[in-house]
């Protein structure tokens, strides 16, 4: 077929050809990505606040990464999955470098995978087999990942996986109580988990930043208590930094500014940049114990050597360029643009997150109409955002550009937001 994308012709192939697998497609038909923007057949450019699907943190088409991929295609792409190469081994050694407590690491596809092996080592390693999670979370769509998510997906699949419990996230903007602070909110959040369960507590499986559940930024203290709750019981700690990690939120690791390295690490999308990679980490004892126990997850692409490349090269790119330190100053004018507009229109309630992960919330009994037009309208005048929560508790609207953004683009970003938003609440 000949017919240009975005066309009539190509959206009756569309429909008749694809299967909807969460929401409207969008109607922007991209065929080629350079740096921050989306180009359709017809030259039109869109400004891609979302970085793809939150992972290309080094915007679309990054030279280094085309050639690395260009190079590596040609020598190892896929091998047998009992076959390691010098890539695989390279990018397990940089990790360990920047997280030296968690040495030990393998490499997937996808961050519900990753999720999904780690869970499963921790129930391995613990002899246990309850799974805790936030009730605003996202760890992906496979059996034990979606088990753990709470965010959406829950609803006409029949039961989840026996043995796992949610907590609520802590939320300044929206406190499940008035004038009780997180402590104790987690506190009672635990005592009642303690009530349910049967003793045998696995993990406990979180964000640094919820991400799909509203942009939930987790308070300074919070991990380590955690954590803390966590040892307690005898669980192990998981934190998916899936769009967190590799510097969005102005440190490598969300986690680095608490102090706090986990039992497990789980990461994704930013590691591959948009190619399908995902990293489990975890420590010399755990990763001990797992072998003597005989952990399996053997797939078809663990450790495969073209996207382990790829990952090599992206975290050269971050620590060379000093990107993490570059999401803090941008991230930093961004915020300001956007408290900007929460100053001119009243529909904005809030603006939070870190680095280049900003949530900005809006207010009112129609909140969610809101968002949803202001993302429409913003989508025609060339800006790529996207809504993570709706309904009962407002729409949010996710804002991740890539960390190789400039401020030009950061500006053009905020005045198309602003325009999109005009026209809707005049």
């Amino acid at each position: 077929m000949n017919d240009a994308p975005g066309d009539t012709a190509f959206w009756a192939r569309a429909k008749r050809h694809l299967l909807k697998y969460g929401g409207a497609f969008t109607p922007f038909v991209p065929v080629r990505a350079e740096g921050s923007f989306l180009y359709d057949a017809a030259g039109k450019k869109v400004l891609d606040f979302t970085s793809g699907q939150m992972s290309a943190i080094l915007g679309h088409s990054h030279p280094e990464i085309v050639a690395v991929v260009r190079e590596e295609v040609g020598k190892l792409d896929h091998l047998f999955s009992s076959m390691i190469s010098e890539p695989v081994v390279a990018l397990a050694e940089s990790l360990a470098a920047l997280v030296p407590e968690l040495p030990r690491a393998m490499f997937l596809s996808t961050g519900g995978e990753a999720n999904e092996a780690a869970i499963r080592m921790a129930k391995l390693v613990t002899g246990k087999w309850e799974v805790v999670a936030f009730a605003q979370s996202w760890h992906g769509m496979t059996g034990g990942a979606s088990a753990a998510t709470y965010a959406f997906g829950r609803r006409g699949v029949g039961p989840m996986a026996v043995g796992n419990y949610a907590i609520p996230a802590p939320n300044p903007y929206r406190p499940r109580f008035k004038g009780v602070g997180w402590r104790e909110e987690l506190d009672d959040a635990f005592v009642q988990l303690d009530r349910q369960c049967t003793g045998n507590l696995a993990c406990f499986i979180a964000e640094p930043i919820l991400s799909a559940g509203g942009l939930i930024d987790l308070p300074l203290g919070y991990l380590a208590a955690l954590k803390a709750k966590c040892a307690e019981r005898g669980m192990l700690l998981i934190l998916d930094e899936a769009q967190t990690g590799v510097g969005r939120t102005g440190t490598m690791f969300a986690f680095e500014r608490d102090g706090v390295v986990p039992d497990i690490l789980t990461l994704s999308k930013t590691l591959g940049v948009g190619l399908p990679l995902s990293a489990v980490m975890t420590s010399d004892a755990i990763a001990d114990e797992a072998e003597a126990r005989h952990f399996l997850f053997y797939t078809t692409h663990v450790n495969d050597p073209l996207p382990a490349a790829v990952g090599v090269k992206v975290l050269e790119i971050v620590q060379r360029d000093g990107l993490a330190g570059r999401a803090v100053a941008i991230g930093a004018r961004l915020s300001a643009g956007l408290r900007g507009l929460g100053q001119r229109f009243d529909c904005i309630g809030d603006v939070r997150g870190r680095g280049l992960l900003l949530g900005l919330e809006f207010a009112g009994a129609e909140a969610g109409k809101v968002s949803d037009a202001v993302t429409s309208i913003a989508m025609d005048l060339g800006l790529s955002a996207n809504i993570v929560s709706t309904g009962g508790t407002g729409g949010i609207m996710r804002i991740a550009p890539p960390l190789t953004v400039t401020e030009e683009e950061i500006d053009l970003g905020v005045s198309i937001l602003g325009e999109a938003i005009g026209r809707v609440v005049q």
